[in-house]
């Protein structure tokens, strides 16, 4: 397949959200205590809610930029390309990185909207509820058919939670961001029956649990004295933790339609997991207990888990270990991981490097996004006009160009600083 010939439909990419964000969507009586985008004195924009502050830590949101500007230090707006805040300077950005569409997790709230559970419930279910709206009506419908909308959920009340998924899914939106690993958040595990509404909701709307990398709000913490090139390398590694715990729970037994994306979790470590998850239960099922029906843990694993992946050269040349219908393509836009603008560049050599075949490719870039979100974007654009080249061709004149936005020069020295200073105060937290 010619690289102008794909269709893009990328599963994981991000919102920096814009200040006006509850205006249309909270009742009036909340309005006063919302979340505010606060400007400070050294130039960076942060979200203030109650006694929280979360900066906008530049590792989120630098597309466009060289590679010096990347770090932990809070940034303002002003420093970041407006796609990551402005709907339709994003789908700018998308026509010049050749993508017809996205899934877009939130910043600020964190993956599991934890930050919006306080004493009042009705309070933190209408922050819930206006999210959603303003994602679902004004950010995905701005432009139809280049968003697959994403809910967040009600974190706290598991019934609460599953009327917000009947609610959204009316709306069309079968997609709900949460916590790879609940438990660290205080809350029930997997392996309880507390979220036993969420699951049936899940199920009956045909909506999918996507557990984001880091979404518990703890990643793996390495020595207090590591570098950062440590914590950085071992993100993925917790959605290998939740897709264990998930794999082996009663959910996956007792509600056998429930779907789950391991989001950003890559793809080239997924082989070896089904090895070892079929020998587990070889080994050890006659006093684990564990019986999946007839089936080997790694078939029941394709019948519920979608994963997705950037490049990833070796999740491509092992895709048939891992399952062809479960593998999506992202491209992780405003992130440090991210390709954009030359994603399809870089993924097209991967793709052409191992020979795939051109049904393959269209299942990982945008088939299988469609079938698991039940997701048509065809609806609202032609085929022909979703391609990389008509995408490009549709954007010539945007600039995409790498420039300098920062405000504040900073020094290496004083970003690792900063990290470690961070690093010691995550490592005491957790003591």
């Amino acid at each position: 397949m010619k690289r102008d010939d794909m269709i893009l439909i990328s599963v994981d990419d991000h919102i920096i959200e814009p200040p006006d964000m509850f205006v249309n969507h909270l009742p009036k009586k909340y309005q006063d205590d919302a979340p505010q985008l606060v400007h400070r004195d050294d130039g960076s924009d942060v979200w203030k809610f109650r006694d929280t502050v979360i900066p906008n830590a530049a590792l989120n949101a630098v597309a466009g930029r060289p590679k010096e500007e990347y770090g932990l230090e809070p940034q303002g707006l002003d420093e970041i390309r407006p796609g990551c805040y402005d709907v339709h300077e994003r789908v700018k950005d998308m026509n010049a990185g050749g993508i017809l569409a996205s899934m877009n997790f939130p910043s600020f709230p964190g993956f599991a909207a934890r930050l919006f559970a306080t004493e009042d419930s009705d309070f933190s279910l209408s922050l819930v509820r206006a999210y959603n709206d303003w994602h679902i009506d004004e950010w995905c419908g701005a432009h139809p058919g280049r968003f697959i909308p994403m809910a967040l959920p009600v974190i706290w009340d598991p019934q609460l939670c599953a009327d917000e998924v009947r609610r959204v899914a009316a709306k069309g939106c079968h997609s709900l961001t949460f916590s790879e690993n609940p438990a660290a958040m205080g809350y029930p595990s997997f392996h309880s029956d507390h979220w036993d509404p969420l699951w049936r909701a899940l199920v009956d709307t045909g909506t999918i649990l996507n557990v984001h990398i880091g979404s518990s709000g703890r990643l793996s913490i390495p020595a207090v004295d590591s570098p950062p090139d440590v914590m950085i390398t071992l993100q993925p590694m917790n959605i290998v933790q939740a897709a264990a715990d998930l794999l082996w729970s009663r959910v996956i037994k007792e509600f056998p339609g429930i779907r789950i994306a391991l989001s950003e979790g890559g793809t080239g470590w997924i082989p070896y997991f089904l090895e070892r998850v079929d020998r587990t239960f070889e080994m050890h099922a006659t006093w684990t207990l564990q019986d999946f029906g007839g089936k080997l843990p790694s078939e029941v694993f394709r019948d519920h888990f979608l994963t997705c992946f950037i490049s990833d050269p070796l999740g491509v040349r092992l895709r048939h270990d891992i399952g062809i219908g479960n593998i999506c393509w992202e491209a992780d836009y405003p992130h440090s991981d991210s390709m954009w603008p030359g994603a399809p560049e870089e993924l097209h050599e991967v793709l052409e490097r191992e020979s795939v075949p051109d049904d393959d490719i269209d299942k990982m870039t945008h088939r299988n996004a469609m079938r698991w979100y039940s997701f048509d974007p065809f609806t609202h654009i032609p085929r022909e006009q979703a391609t990389v080249g008509a995408l490009r061709k549709a954007a010539e004149g945007h600039d995409v160009s790498i420039q300098s936005r920062s405000t504040r020069l900073i020094a290496p020295e004083e970003k690792l600083e900063a990290y470690r200073s961070r690093a010691r105060a995550a490592v005491a937290a957790a003591e």
